[in-house]
């Protein structure tokens, strides 16, 4: 990236995110799954990590960011319940830099920021570019999925009980959460992410799935706790590693009332090849 960087950062408060889907059966956030697949306990969710950077994308941009901003993260390494982790951006032009790290040093994610929804220079859609696709033949836990599927007429809401309960573990406990009901980008990623079965219905399973990476675009923002919105989706890429399967995604959220487009999610979902036993020796 050709990024112009200030010569400061921005530094966050170690904080301890928990998994709050520990007893989820058959999910990489469950201990026993996770550790099954070399993970070291019941993984945190990606999304998690994104709302610890919300505080200081305030101080850049304003509350405007919840209407026009965006968030792009690139998960490098799992983080497990009550692990300690600290938020570091970058401020900078046209995009600010984001990391994360742990206790020990390690770096959780690196990503980008701005107060421009479409970042064509975003670190997703970076990543997504320089992926090389998957050979034909060569995928089985998605392989009958296409590049260019696309899903329309979700219909898509995070209740108000639901909202709270989030809010009571969320490790930033910001005003415009609880006196306005706006959704954080883990939130905004937890609406988004009720498109999955949609979107993700020709997948093989059983398989075990974890968040590679996430965008939150912010286009005529802030989502709201329960309103309804409607939901399409778009497959843009499917890719492998050797111990993954990969499928890029976006999520288009509308305004159920106006049809107007709010919002828009991309997701990198991981299939771990290990979990499934179409990846078993002498499948």
């Amino acid at each position: 990236m050709t990024d112009t960087l200030a010569s400061e950062r921005l530094t966050g408060d170690f904080r301890s995110p928990h998994n709050g889907f520990q007893a989820a059966e058959g999910s990489i956030h469950n201990d026993a799954v996770a550790s099954r697949l070399g993970f070291k306990g019941g993984t945190v969710p990606g999304s998690v990590h994104m709302d610890q950077f919300v505080p200081m994308l305030l101080q850049l941009y304003g509350p405007a960011w919840f209407e026009t901003g965006d968030i792009s993260t690139h998960f490098t390494q799992a983080t497990v319940d009550k692990e300690e982790v600290q938020a570091v951006t970058h401020p900078g032009e046209p995009r600010a830099r984001l990391q994360m790290f742990n206790r020990a040093g390690q770096q959780i994610l690196v990503g980008t920021a701005s107060a421009k929804a479409r970042d064509q220079g975003s670190e997703v859609a970076r990543r997504m570019a320089e992926q090389t696709p998957a050979a034909a033949g060569s995928l089985r836990i998605y392989a009958d999925i296409q590049v260019g599927d696309t899903t329309a007429d979700i219909p898509m809401k995070l209740s108000r009980e639901r909202y709270e309960g989030t809010l009571s573990r969320i490790t930033e406990k910001l005003a415009i959460y609880a006196e306005k009901g706006v959704l954080s980008p883990a939130n905004v990623v937890s609406l988004a992410h009720q498109a999955r079965p949609f979107v993700l219905a020709k997948s093989k399973a059983p398989y075990v799935g974890l968040f590679g990476a996430l965008e939150v675009r912010h286009l005529a923002g802030p989502v709201f706790a329960d309103r309804d919105y409607v939901g399409r989706t778009t497959m843009h890429k499917l890719t492998e590693s050797p111990k993954t399967e990969n499928a890029w995604y976006d999520v288009d959220i509308a305004d159920a009332q106006t049809g107007k487009d709010v919002a828009s999610v991309t997701f990198m979902i991981r299939a771990m090849k290990p979990s499934s036993p179409l990846w078993k020796e002498g499948a």
